[in-house]
């Protein structure tokens, strides 16, 4: 097994987004009919169904929604303790991340955090985010 942080790899619907990734944007899509903003790229919008969407850069700000301390990794390129986190972007959308750089007993519901980027082995990047001071 290897030790590497296991990442889903781009296709047809996140090629966008991984690639404003390389340059530290954080996207999400924008629905040019209802307005919705919604995240992880789709074909069409999840709140009116309409293809006509669009990305839009995010403000990289939000709340933690909701988190969990892991105290046991489910593989090895994760090392314990750390902090899985649904944060809701100022835009709406709720993404699946990590806290970073905070002791995890400072994490809270509702406390506000900002982007933050992990480097990837490929150049791409992932979102976490980190507590905003």
């Amino acid at each position: 097994m290897s030790d590497a942080r296991p990442v889903a790899a781009a296709d047809s619907q996140t090629q966008s987004w991984w690639d404003a990734t390389r340059e530290s944007r954080l996207l999400v899509q924008h629905c040019r009919a209802c307005g919705h903003h919604q995240h992880y790229p789709r074909a069409l919008c999840t709140e009116c169904g309409s293809l006509d969407i669009e990305d839009v850069e995010a403000s990289g700000r939000g709340t933690v929604y909701s988190f969990t301390v892991v105290h046991r990794a489910p593989h090895p390129a994760f090392t314990p303790p750390y902090v899985v986190a649904l944060v809701r972007l100022e835009e709406g959308p709720v993404l699946l991340s990590n806290i970073v750089g905070a002791d995890h007993g400072d994490v809270r519901c509702d406390v506000r955090v900002k982007v933050a980027w992990e480097d990837l082995p490929d150049g791409r990047k992932l979102p976490v985010f980190s507590l905003e001071s």
